[in-house]
């Protein structure tokens, strides 16, 4: 009996090679459309247009050619129903026994900068998901491919079907399995693009959460990027999915772990709030320690100065490429992961000694993408765009008698960028581009603070002349007082208590300067 396959793809990597196996190994004849048959016939290889075999036209600038019963009936005939074959040899249809098909690339497409509506909307595939839902739904006869990377597993399965049919029927399972998670995802991605298209062209009162990019259905279609060992804890199973790997490359190390990955995230976040030659060290997503100096290697001392205990076994971003000045200084502390834009050929080659530091590039350089966050909840998920707002000194307000100078201000602005990406409630002290002492997740704002001065003592570091950060507002005023106490001259925070007038009047009787940003930076 004539085996059929139908190719008609977008992608054409590794498409010939595989339809000349098909044809010469397995005897298919092949069937196909458009570019695709242009190009399998080009390379020599015997094709059939879908309209010839259909005796139906490509019509419509081909928005319509396999849209047809004998494409449909072949795929989805059920070859052990008598009914199905009498109907299908009276009808003059032949049976499909392999589909490929990769769709048009849609998400690309509306992914592009200033893309038009109208060649968005031209790169909806309609003929390519129902070939591919039909062949997948009949998984039991046909064979269907969406991904160029499962050519050689599908070969290897054919090779094998006489001495093995269970093998390529759980293939087939497999592939039917892939089939539906990919137009899943097409078809979600589809909709968000609709829908925010929708609410930026309406002449009503835009839907701010569409434009933000948080639809009416939440639908998330992430493909597994790997199987982690664990979770947070041993005990937890763990997979990272979505497109982590696009985004970083790991030359050296033992395999990531969960708690590398959240990690590796926070710190990415953080390094991109800078433009100066920047290190920041984190411990469990908090940073520890945070300078920008004219130099790595200087910013390396300053932020390792805020905390000689916390980083061991912590992360390490740097802004600009670590070469072995640094390298030489950061092997001689343990940690678990270095991330940098790029890494020199001596640093690297200092590195090579510790087997099991897992080195990081940030391919697209340092800094945060615009990704949702989302978050598991009871029953659900919680999502909200990224905290990217940080503000400007212009719109920033002074409420003190005394004016901040201009090294107070330049302190006050650093600051305000780690404070950012420290857990709540959040204190951070600091000078000039260096932080002092860092108090992270305390349930009362004055113990954060009183933890950052400790620190601050622990590591001798002088906190008289400092600026204080909180990522929220002073409820009272002792956290300002404590401040103040431990030698603070100045303040910045959003504002907005209930009590700001006592805050004011503290910092006023103790000579500070502070101001109120009308931003607020709750991480929790």
């Amino acid at each position: 009996m004539e085996k059929l396959a139908l190719l008609s793809v977008s992608d054409k990597s590794g498409l010939v090679e595989f339809a000349t196996a098909l044809v010469q190994r397995h005897g298919f004849r092949l069937l196909s459309t458009g570019g695709t048959a242009k190009l399998l016939a080009e390379k020599g290889l015997p094709v059939t247009e879908v309209s010839q075999h259909t005796g139906f036209p490509e019509i419509m600038e081909g928005r319509v050619k396999t849209l047809h019963p004998k494409i449909h009936g072949g795929l989805l005939c059920r070859r052990d129903k008598p009914g199905h074959l009498a109907q299908a040899q009276a009808n003059g249809i032949a049976m499909i026994d392999l589909v490929v098909v990769n769709l048009y690339p849609f998400e690309q497409t509306v992914a592009k900068p200033g893309v038009a509506f109208e060649e968005a909307i031209e790169n909806i595939d309609i003929g390519g998901p129902s070939m591919l839902r039909s062949a997948a739904k009949n998984h039991e006869s046909v064979t269907v491919v969406c991904d160029p990377a499962d050519y050689d597993s599908v070969l290897a399965a054919l090779d094998q079907s006489a001495a093995a049919p269970a093998a390529l029927a759980a293939l087939r399972r497999k592939l039917a399995l892939k089939v539906f998670q990919r137009t899943a995802g097409y078809d979600a991605a589809i909709a968000a693009y609709l829908e925010k298209q929708s609410a930026a062209a309406t002449g009503d009162t835009p839907d701010l959460d569409a434009i933000a990019g948080l639809p009416a259905t939440l639908t998330l279609t992430c493909k597994k990027a790997q199987s982690l060992r664990y979770g947070e804890n041993p005990h937890q199973h763990a997979a990272l999915y979505g497109t982590f790997h696009d985004h970083f490359q790991q030359l050296q190390g033992k395999e990531l772990s969960y708690n590398n990955i959240l990690d590796i995230t926070s710190a990415t976040y953080l390094i991109g709030e800078f433009e100066r030659p920047t290190v920041a060290i984190l411990k469990h997503t908090n940073p520890c320690g945070v300078a920008s100096a004219a130099t790595l290697v200087d910013a390396w001392e300053n932020a390792l100065a805020t905390d000689r205990q916390a980083p061991f076994g912590g992360i390490i971003v740097v802004n600009r490429t670590l070469d072995a000045g640094l390298a030489e200084r950061i092997k001689e502390i343990f940690t678990e992961v270095i991330i940098a834009p790029r890494f020199s050929d001596d640093a690297l080659a200092i590195f090579a000694k510790k087997k099991n530091l897992r080195l990081m590039i940030a391919k697209a350089g340092p800094g945060a993408d615009s990704l949702l966050d989302v978050r598991s909840v009871v029953g659900g998920f919680l999502v909200q765009d990224r905290n990217t707002l940080l503000g400007k000194q212009a719109d920033f307000k002074v409420v003190t008698k005394r004016q901040p100078n201009a090294e107070e201000w330049a302190s006050m602005l650093f600051g305000w960028r780690v404070c950012k990406h420290v857990k709540s409630n959040a204190i951070v002290y600091c000078r000039g581009e260096q932080t002092l002492g860092i108090g992270a997740g305390q349930m009362a704002r004055v113990d954060s603070s009183r933890i950052a001065v400790w620190k601050a003592g622990e590591a001798k570091l002088d906190l008289r002349g400092s600026v204080v950060v909180s990522e929220a507002l002073f409820p009272f005023a002792d956290g300002l007082i404590a401040a103040a106490d431990a030698g603070a001259t100045s303040a910045i925070q959003p504002g907005g208590s209930v009590r700001d007038a006592e805050v004011i009047a503290a910092a006023d009787e103790r000579g500070m300067a502070m101001v109120f940003t009308g931003i607020r930076h709750f991480k929790h």
